[in-house]
């Protein structure tokens, strides 16, 4: 099983309106409630390519309990058929503090979407124990783990580099997605993969070129980068070499979650030991199916399947 780790869970909540406009009074023509988080979103999409995947994390209060009744609902995820109806394993910790919810509005007339994201709630120090200790457990049984999205109130910022090192102890490998503080810590601890975005990559490093950018960030421990260039695809520089993936055409949507779907196919690709090459594709490709879904955490399978032996995939001829 796959173990994806989500320290700031929330509750996402998607509105859609026929336009958004500041100032003004909108009609929400349709709701959309599920459990998020970048790790959840992640292991729902695991989920539909068929692999278990165990999501752990902490949960509480009202919030809390509605995220892990819709996180029992789930037997896969995405739209359409998957190759299997894979598990999703809650062991998330149980918390005093409120889960966060964040609400995304979709303009109907543009289909762009403005995200609104609450604080987490405070972690305790016994919480914080608690969770250390189902952590040692899960990563037994994991073939890979996830750590993903932003450190909720009372986690150590270096939260996790401390987590890396426990899975390199077990010999498990980690993909790392996050920014700031804990993406710089992190790197640190030499993670087998890490997924930022071209922005987060800048302010790690201080360069905007990406490729420049993602060659600092794995002399910085890093063992591979992957970023993510929004509709241009992903870079990947690695220790087998260096390659360029572009979708093959833009697909307007809800961008909300595509990063997530992305993290799942290097993810995937990771356990199944799928050429560097083929798991680009595969990460794009989803990337690109997620933004034609109306929620994060879900991709369009047929835009997928129909993607997938379209994205133009080269490789830098420069040394890494």
């Amino acid at each position: 099983m796959i173990l994806t780790v989500t320290l700031n869970a929330a509750l996402d909540i998607t509105y859609r309106v026929p336009q958004l406009r500041p100032h003004t009074t909108h009609r929400v023509t349709d709701v959309a409630e599920r459990p998020g988080g970048k790790g959840l979103n992640v292991a729902r999409v695991l989920a539909a390519l068929g692999h278990d995947t165990v999501v752990t994390g902490f949960a509480g209060g009202v919030t809390g309990t509605v995220l892990r009744e819709g996180l029992a609902a789930l037997t896969g995820g995405g739209t359409g058929t998957g190759p299997r109806r894979a598990r999703i394993i809650d062991a998330l910790v149980p918390i005093a503090g409120t889960t966060r919810r964040t609400i995304g509005v979709v303009d109907g007339s543009t289909g762009d979407t403005t995200q609104l994201n609450e604080p987490g709630p405070l972690v305790t120090t016994p919480e914080w124990t608690d969770f250390l200790a189902g952590y040692a457990r899960l990563l037994r049984e994991a073939a890979a783990v996830a750590l993903c999205g932003s450190l909720p109130p009372g986690v150590p910022v270096g939260t996790y580099a401390q987590l890396i090192r426990e899975a390199h102890a077990a010999g498990v490998p980690t993909l790392l997605d996050t920014s700031g503080e804990p993406l710089r810590r992190g790197i640190a601890a030499r993670p087998h993969m890490v997924k930022p975005n071209a922005a987060e990559l800048a302010a790690l490093t201080g360069a905007t070129d990406p490729l420049r950018a993602a060659r600092d960030a794995r002399r910085r421990g890093a063992r591979a980068v992957a970023a993510s260039l929004g509709g241009d695809g992903m870079l990947a520089v690695t220790s087998q070499g260096t390659w360029r993936a572009r979708p093959p055409l833009r697909l307007s949507g809800n961008p909300t979650g595509a990063g997530d779907s992305a993290v799942a196919g290097l993810l995937s690709g990771l356990v199944e030991e799928v050429p560097w090459p083929d798991r680009l594709a595969r990460a794009v490709a989803l990337s690109a199916a997620a933004v034609r879904a109306p929620v994060a955490g879900e991709f369009d399978r047929a835009d997928y399947d129909e993607l997938l032996g379209r994205v133009e995939v080269t490789e830098h001829p420069a040394a890494v």
